[in-house]
């Protein structure tokens, strides 16, 4: 068991999100649907008060809580993508029926939760002895919503203006 497992506040949408997340991420499943002992002020006698369920192989509770409370940027999931294909993936999945795209390779999904959908290659271009080619990479990064490999390795070489 894990000391430590992030808990995500939903207002009666924990399980279809749980179940929507499974869907997308390998080694993902629902652990366990626990119902609401009691009436409460977020839920009824018997309803969906938490689910346990692992994305990744790491585990998380969604709790059905109430409106009170909703997502913001201030806490996001960061995939790191082998290449431009999984950006792809992640990104069309995560953003259908609702989620939003926003900058730098950030998005909200429908559920409201925040994500950045980021290719190893642009972590390794940071962490390049090039802080010129890390700093172009950056630059254009700045410039996109969804983040283009092919337009980062460009920039990093220092053949990259703007937004082409």
């Amino acid at each position: 068991m894990n000391k430590i497992t992030p808990c995500l506040w939903f207002d009666g949408q924990a399980e279809e999100a749980a179940t929507f997340y499974c869907s997308i991420f390998p080694d993902s499943r629902i652990d366990r649907v626990d119902r609401s002992p009691a009436d409460n002020p977020s839920n009824k006698e018997g309803d969906v008060l938490t689910v346990q369920f692992t994305l990744a192989g790491q585990p998380y509770t969604g709790l059905n809580g109430g409106p009170e409370f909703q997502f913001s940027e201030a806490v996001s999931f960061e995939i790191e993508c082998e290449d431009q294909a999984e950006v792809d993936r992640y990104w069309e999945l995560l953003t259908a029926d609702g989620g939003e795209p926003s900058q730098c390779g950030w998005l909200k999904d429908r559920f409201g939760l925040s994500w950045q959908v980021v290719p190893r290659r642009l972590n390794e271009m940071y962490a390049s002895p090039d802080r010129a080619g890390a700093k172009r990479a950056f630059e254009a990064m700045l410039t996109m919503q969804k983040l283009d490999v092919a337009k980062l390795e460009s920039a990093f070489d220092g053949d990259f203006v703007g937004s082409r």
